[in-house]
């Protein structure tokens, strides 16, 4: 778990200072539209601090990678890549928005989910579960 939680420490930290500093740019890159509005400028800003809460908190949690708090931060990264491709598809398929960095996001996050799951089970195993 404790590469896990470092991969997505960095990389959403990156999402995460991107969204921040530069809301619209990055929302070109991914969906290929810029933000039209202060108001869908400052949202994105609000999802790039949670991301970067994320990203800090996995960050934190690698030294004690194998305790319960740490398994439950995984659940709730399961959820968030599991949502996030969601969000992504139903913005490609309903909405016809993608940019450059649209499939690479998506496949990042299904392979995340699956790396969650796959870290879950494996712990599960090991507990005799």
């Amino acid at each position: 778990m404790k590469t896990l939680l470092t991969m997505t420490a960095v990389i959403e930290a990156g999402a995460g200072v991107a969204l921040l500093g530069f809301p619209s740019a990055t929302a070109s890159l991914l969906l290929g539209s810029s933000l039209d509005s202060p108001a869908a400028a400052s949202l994105a800003r609000v999802g790039g601090a949670g991301i970067l809460a994320l990203a800090i908190v996995c960050w934190l949690a690698r030294p004690d990678a194998q305790s319960l708090a740490s398994r439950g931060l995984v659940v709730a990264m399961l959820f968030y890549n599991i949502a996030v491709a969601g969000v992504l598809a139903t913005a490609s398929l309903g909405d016809g928005l993608h940019g450059v960095l649209f499939w690479p996001a998506v496949a990042f996050h299904v392979t995340m989910s699956v790396w969650c799951v796959t870290s879950l089970l494996r712990k599960d195993q090991r507990a005799g579960r």
